[in-house]
């Protein structure tokens, strides 16, 4: 169901009443982006391999076609995104871990029932062969039903408080709903080969790209503080920033699938056109859909301003996509 590009503590920040820009108990030590991605990565691998056991002795391919569909590379940039929140709230690594391999489990539910034939139809993913195409159609459909169950699963035996696992079971079911990825999908092909606007576009990359986005962001703080009114400033930042992430990554993929190679996108390039589905990138032209990309990373940077240094790994997130942006896309 959902698409995306394939990108990208010391000081002041949120205090545990939801205050901005008041000292925060503790030390969050600062590292170079590249060392906190790199490790933050491995270690959701590390979880996810534990999570997806290999030494399943089911008499079926499930686990294996599940393990492939997870384990096959990817930025994990979901997962570290609800890391960065999560270090802003102070949330402990371990719970973090599990949290962010528990979203990327959902967000390959939503990519091997992309590549569906009756959704996508794609041969492709991350430079492999698509999970339908590796282990048929009926196992891939079952795959994206059980990662979305063991996502679930994960965050409901989390060592949180209840109310806490409740407020993540809530956001990540919400995130894949009809008002989320299933609702954005179903909107996308009802479009294809019809003239919308612009808006409409967007309204639908904000639930298929952006929902999943937006929720792991708020994922990695709902760990250790609730969404109440003492804390409205700081989800209201926090909700800006992953709307805005979120729809900025769906509009470099559409720039992307315009003008890129395989080896890029790791998928089939030029498939919107050829199935003659609107997007930012054929509504807006490939300028206009770029600066609109740079636009929104750049009201994501202005969104966590208020929330200080706390809010440091958020920020060098936007900042390797402002990178690949400038890369991959650049201006003519």
């Amino acid at each position: 169901m959902q698409t995306g590009s394939r990108q990208f503590e010391q000081g002041i920040g949120v205090c545990a009443l939801g205050g901005l820009g008041a000292p925060v108990h503790g030390e969050i030590g600062r590292l170079p982006p590249e060392i906190w991605m790199q490790d933050g990565a491995k270690r959701v691998e590390q979880a996810l391999a534990r999570r997806l056991c290999a030494e399943y002795d089911g008499e079926t391919e499930l686990m294996e076609a599940m393990r492939y569909a997870t384990l096959q590379g990817g930025k994990r940039t979901r997962a570290l995104l609800c890391m960065a929140a999560g270090a802003l709230a102070g949330t402990s690594a371990h719970v973090l871990d599990e949290v962010g391999a528990a979203i990327e489990m959902m967000h390959a539910c939503t990519l091997v029932h992309d590549d569906l034939p009756a959704m996508d139809d794609d041969v492709l993913r991350r430079g492999l062969p698509t999970v339908h195409v590796k282990f048929g159609e009926a196992t891939a459909i079952l795959v994206g039903d059980a990662l979305q169950a063991h996502a679930f699963m994960i965050l409901a035996s989390l060592e949180t408080p209840s109310d806490h696992r409740i407020a993540l079971v809530r956001e990540l079911a919400q995130a894949v709903s009809a008002e989320g990825a299933a609702g954005g999908q179903a909107m996308d092909l009802s479009l294809v080969g019809k003239h919308v606007e612009l808006d409409k576009i967007v309204a639908m990359h904000r639930m298929k790209c952006g929902a999943l986005v937006r929720a792991s962001v708020r994922m990695g703080a709902l760990c250790a503080i609730s969404d109440d009114a003492a804390h409205a400033p700081l989800y209201c930042a926090l909700d800006r920033y992953g709307a805005c992430f979120g729809l900025a990554l769906q509009v470099i993929d559409d720039i992307l699938d315009a003008t890129a190679d395989i080896a890029t996108l790791g998928k089939t390039p030029g498939k919107d056109a050829a199935a003659q589905k609107p997007t930012c990138a054929s509504i807006m032209g490939l300028q206009a859909a770029r600066q609109f990309a740079s636009d929104l990373l750049r009201d994501a940077g202005e969104a966590i301003v208020p929330l200080g240094l706390r809010a440091e790994r958020l920020a060098q997130i936007l900042q390797r996509a402002n990178a690949f942006l400038f890369k991959h896309a650049p201006c003519a």
